[in-house]
């Protein structure tokens, strides 16, 4: 296990992301620990200071819009933030062998698996293969809107699948014992795609 000493808080480390996050937002990034030196120095090791699970969206990469270097962050990514036993193991194996005190979980704008599990949910047809289909009908659940303003539904959505996989990540068995322990903070957010931004939610 990563030496506790040696690593920042849950609340020290989302107050770091934070920062960063504003940087990016303004365009003032310090581009931290992405040279070859510093690559080197991760080698023999890494002690995250947080984990992210994110969309797969190519337009929300953690490290940039937290303006983070190598070995800061501990990143799953799946579309819709959808967990399944891979993400499971990664997250267990960063909270408990790595230590990680932080998890984020970041749903961010015009999510297309989001748009599609409205779309589910208002009576459309399941995508194609099974396999996205699959994927689109764990979010349908959250998709509530009536459907007169379907940009309104997703982006309610995107912020209530949010907050359905912190639940869900909170009571799995793999991660409950931590969280109960305060050894890990799971956190919500969404990112903005036009602006930047990362809000908790």
């Amino acid at each position: 296990m990563a030496d506790d000493n040696a690593r920042p808080s849950a609340a020290e480390a989302w107050a770091t992301l934070q920062a960063g996050n504003l940087r990016w937002q303004r365009d003032e990034r310090d581009e931290p620990r992405r040279s070859a030196e510093e690559r080197a120095a991760v080698v023999a090791g890494q002690t995250p200071m947080a984990m992210i699970l994110s969309c797969s969206d190519s337009r929300v990469p953690a490290e940039l819009l937290f303006d983070q270097g190598v070995g800061d962050l501990f990143v799953s990514r799946t579309a819709g933030q959808v967990v399944d036993d891979a993400v499971r193991g990664s997250l267990a194996f960063g909270a408990g062998a790595l230590g990680i005190p932080l998890l984020v979980v970041l749903g961010h704008s015009g999510c297309g698996a989001v748009k599609a599990a409205v779309g589910v949910a208002g009576g459309g047809a399941a995508p194609t293969p099974s396999t996205l289909g699959a994927l689109v009908g764990d979010i349908v659940p959250v998709c509530v809107g009536d459907g007169t303003d379907p940009d309104a539904d997703v982006a309610a959505a995107v912020d209530a699948n949010v907050r359905r996989v912190v639940a869900q990540l909170s009571a799995d068995a793999s991660l409950s014992g931590a969280v109960c322990n305060n050894r890990l903070t799971i956190v919500g957010a969404r990112y903005d795609l036009a602006t930047g931004a990362v809000v908790e939610v």
